[in-house]
């Protein structure tokens, strides 16, 4: 057996447990057997499907934080609460908009589509004296199928478009804007449909059938799939998740012993990478993609949460959070509203029992700059087409928006991190040890990943809201470096016995801002090399370790 240990930056990443102060307490799940993930969020919101009687709802909250209690909300939640009620049967899948965060779709028993906007007033006085809860109206009523709708999920990068899967075994796509008929059809299931996923662009879509099929679609291209391959033997619940920009698919299901399982497929003939046997319990795995080409794998009835590491075609286990309640749901953060001042890479928000659990995944790091190398660029507020654009055929690249100081990035790959953080992308502040550390501050739409000092999260505006920024920032352009005069010595004693003047505090400022900039470059520059110094040793003692066995 090989005693290399494999380099990686995320080897320790952890599950931080959080007090039940940290999340929602008295949640009244819906007792519906649809298999959905029951839970979505959004940069600034939370939606749960609720049990309510006189037909269908779901809930609508302030996203809770792992690292601090909101002081305006309680974390135990009042029996009557606003909810959003209009369904006339239960609500079955909820998901939100990645280009605003205050609009979410939802699909019904009933057959229904609904769009809903959160005005920024709906959490104001919640709580006081004499307050009423109002529940929530929809903006948008489609009919989506005679049927029941089980899923529904908005495109990636043009906004206003909405996929809906229905019961007649298709997959419906919207244009919101003119809702009156389906803009494209997808059909050739033989069975109801489990999960779908767009790619990031959006001009495929995978899917996922009881009939144990994984096919693949062109939407603007035809209702047929364009690849069909048999997936998981076994006929329970089977999910996929598309894995960024590598051109592959991440599927779970079972087998046709019931082993849970987890593969990797190639988009282009969807010829299976790699499938990996999981274990023999029950309960459906939801898989999550993320950027730092981890996936993580959480089993409906199970406490734990499995991660991942995807390497040369190969998925490469981190670690497991252990926790002993069950999770009857789940989803994950935004990846642009994530706390980097904690190192948070990745955030879930656990359903179990009657609670609401959010959970960090850190990366176990001591460090008071940006760390570049495990926070590539994020999929951003700001759509990059139209409804009507991607209709019409045309394709632009996904958005990204920069962890380090919120900066947009136009550019189809976001799983490569960068080098080096850019060096015009932070500011120091003017005190606190002559001007040479780094200045953070926490936006209002950071997901409540601030500290307790910070301000709660502000409600975001129903109409196209500008990007939401990270939640650890930098407030302005590191400034230009100028060239100093050298000082001679009459002059050193020259201003040596005078106060100093606004110029030359501001260039003293502005060499300490520079300085620090280059000192925090070269620290990244040291981190990557001790990983390939890291790398080389694992494969000399590989390669020692063969020729002993040789």
């Amino acid at each position: 057996m090989s005693r290399f240990v494999r380099a990686s930056k995320y080897r320790h990443v952890f599950g931080q447990p959080t007090k039940k102060e940290n999340g929602y307490e008295n949640v009244k799940v819906t007792n519906s057997a649809w298999d959905t993930n029951i839970i979505s969020s959004s940069g600034q919101y939370i939606a749960v499907n609720w049990n309510a009687s006189g037909g269908g709802a779901f809930a609508i909250l302030p996203l809770p934080s792992p690292f601090h209690t909101s002081p305006e909300f309680p974390y135990k939640l009042p029996d009557t609460l606003p909810l959003a009620r209009s369904h006339t049967a239960p609500v079955l899948d909820t998901h939100w908009s990645p280009h605003n965060d205050a609009l979410v779709a939802s699909a019904g028993e009933d057959g229904k589509i609904m769009l809903w906007s959160v005005p920024p007033s709906s959490f104001d006085a919640w709580g006081t004296e004499g307050w009423v809860p109002q529940d929530f109206d929809p903006v948008l009523r489609i009919d989506g199928s005679p049927r029941k709708v089980g899923q529904v999920l908005f495109h990636p990068t043009a906004e206003g478009v909405l996929a809906a899967s229905g019961g007649e075994c298709t997959v419906k796509l919207w244009d919101v804007a003119n809702p009156e008929e389906p803009r494209a059809v997808l059909s050739g299931h033989g069975d109801v449909i489990q999960c779908m996923a767009f790619n990031p662009t959006g001009t495929l879509l995978a899917t996922t059938c009881r009939d144990r099929k994984l096919r693949i679609f062109d939407p603007r291209a035809g209702g047929e799939p364009v690849r069909v391959t048999d997936g998981h033997g076994g006929i329970k619940g089977s999910r996929v998740a598309w894995m960024g920009e590598l051109d592959k698919i991440a599927t779970t299901g079972f087998s046709r012993m019931s082993d849970r399982q987890a593969g990797i497929w190639e988009v282009g003939g969807l010829g299976n990478v790699k499938t990996i046997s999981l274990d023999m319990s029950a309960g459906v795995v939801m898989p999550f993609w993320t950027d730092n080409q981890i996936l993580f794998l959480a089993g409906k009835g199970d406490g734990n949460i499995r991660y991942y590491e995807y390497e040369s075609d190969s998925l490469h286990p981190l670690s497991e959070h252990k926790s002993s309640d069950p999770q009857r749901g789940m989803c994950f953060l935004p990846r642009r509203a994530l706390n980097v001042a904690e190192c948070e890479i990745a955030r879930a928000y656990k359903v179990h029992g009657s609670s609401i659990e959010p959970i960090a995944f850190i990366v176990p790091r001591k460090a008071d700059s940006f760390q570049s190398d495990i926070y590539p660029p994020a999929p951003s507020i700001e759509p990059s087409l139209t409804a009507s654009e991607y209709f019409n055929g045309k394709t632009a690249p996904l958005k990204l928006v920069s962890l380090a100081d919120g900066s947009s990035i136009v550019g189809s790959s976001a799983t490569s991190p960068p080098s080096a953080p850019p060096p015009t992308s932070a500011s120091f502040s003017s005190g606190g040890g002559g001007g040479a550390s780094p200045s953070v501050s926490f936006s209002s739409g950071g997901g409540g990943g601030a500290p307790p000092s910070a301000p709660a999260p502000s409600a975001p505006r129903p109409a196209a809201p500008a990007a939401i920024q990270p939640t650890r920032t930098f407030s302005a352009s590191a400034p230009t470096p100028i060239e100093q005069t050298p000082l001679t010595p009459s002059a050193y004693s020259h201003r040596s016995s005078s106060l100093p003047t606004p110029a030359a505090d501001s260039a003293l400022k502005e060499e300490n801002a520079r300085l620090t900039t280059e000192l925090r470059e070269a620290r990244e520059k040291i981190r990557n090399l001790e990983l390939q110094v890291e790398s080389v040793r694992a494969n000399a003692r590989r390669a020692a370790q063969a020729l002993l066995d040789g």
